[in-house]
């Protein structure tokens, strides 16, 4: 984990989003106060599957029931 100063961290901002991409932690402080950390955002989406819920979820015959007539007059 590197520490930098604030005022170094804005003429190297570029090299150290980098560095924060490949893993490293940096931590900014001001003075020697840290005050934030520098860490890159992880991907969150993943890996989808096809067929990943098959037998965790079941629609009913009545989802492909047609409307009440007062539920269709709130789409119109």
């Amino acid at each position: 984990m590197e520490t930098i100063t604030i005022h170094k961290a804005k003429t190297q901002l570029s090299r150290l989003i980098e560095k924060a991409c490949q893993g490293e932690e940096i931590v900014i402080a001001r003075g020697k106060k840290p005050v934030v950390r520098l860490v890159a955002i992880e991907d969150k989406r993943g890996d989808r599957k096809p067929g990943a819920l098959k037998g965790k979820i079941s629609i009913g015959p009545e989802f492909f029931e047609p409307l009440p007539p007062e539920e269709l007059e709130g789409w119109e």
